[in-house]
């Protein structure tokens, strides 16, 4: 019997939803995330862990129905090989606890030419305003 992974540790407690998405590499529809449509200065951080990921300064419209970032902070992710569904993608984990973030894609806007395209139910935003917007 092939048993999964335990999940590591996590901030607060996560949605069945975020549960498929972060630990069983899962997506959710296109255009349904509210983070769409977030315009505010802050950080987006990992909805497992709150490893902060993007800063608002890195957020674009890419017309793809899900958050994207051209940029990420250092040392938040890591990138692997995801050949699933018959095509080959890099796939985007979350540094910290590991879980499934999304995918980058090179079709993005300088400087960098990503478009990280992240689930926006992983996503966890802080307003720079916010009492949580502790040092990155």
């Amino acid at each position: 019997m092939v048993q999964k992974s335990t999940p590591v540790a996590v901030c607060g407690s996560l949605t069945s939803d975020q549960v498929r998405i972060l630990r069983e590499h899962g997506t959710e529809r296109p255009g349904s995330s509210p983070l769409n449509h977030e315009k505010r200065p802050g950080t987006y951080r990992c909805a497992g862990c709150g490893n902060p990921l993007f800063t608002a300064n890195a957020k674009y419209e890419s017309g793809s129905g899900w958050p994207s970032f051209f940029d990420v902070l250092p040392g938040a992710i890591e990138e692997r090989k995801d050949d699933s569904l018959g095509m080959v993608r890099v796939e985007v984990l979350c540094a910290n606890c590991k879980g499934h973030l999304g995918h980058v894609f090179p079709d993005g806007p300088p400087p960098t030419g990503l478009r990280y395209c992240m689930n926006g139910l992983i996503l966890d935003f802080q307003p720079e305003d916010s009492t949580h917007s502790d040092a990155i």
